[in-house]
């Protein structure tokens, strides 16, 4: 049998959701990939997670040598594409929204055109052409 996923539901407090939906902002991440994340940290140190203060890991990090939480080394050539990416979406973000503007603007104008005018319906074309005798080519 296949390894079917299975969904789990409980309720938090308010506090507690706004905390966590920070959480996921900083990481840039679903609130849901949060929840995953921990219960694979759960099921992978077979639930013996431990929340500590940052104050404390730090100082249990400088006795033992490791540090907590690990560093990893990026490739400035990494970085510099990640700064370049980031530039290039708040230019789209701009682009768009300049976009959004025009298009308002042109469907107020639009509507302001249509307000002025007279408006010729199709039906009253048809209503007016049925009393008299059609156009014949010869």
């Amino acid at each position: 049998m296949g390894n079917k996923n299975k969904t789990i539901s409980f309720r938090v407090n308010e506090d507690a959701f706004e905390t966590l939906r920070e959480i996921a902002e900083e990481r840039d991440i679903s609130l849901s990939a949060v929840f995953r994340n921990y219960v694979d940290m759960l099921v992978a140190h077979d639930g013996q997670v431990q929340v500590v203060p940052e104050h404390e890991v730090d100082d249990e990090s400088t006795e033992s040598g490791s540090s907590f939480p690990p560093k990893v080394e990026v490739p400035k050539s990494y970085v510099r594409e990640h700064e370049r990416l980031e530039l290039e979406a708040e230019h789209l973000r701009d682009q768009l929204d300049e976009h959004r503007r025009y298009v308002t603007q042109l469907s107020q104008r639009l509507e302001e055109e249509e307000d002025g005018e007279d408006v010729i319906q199709l039906e009253e074309l048809d209503d007016e052409a049925d009393g008299e005798e059609p156009f014949r080519l010869g």
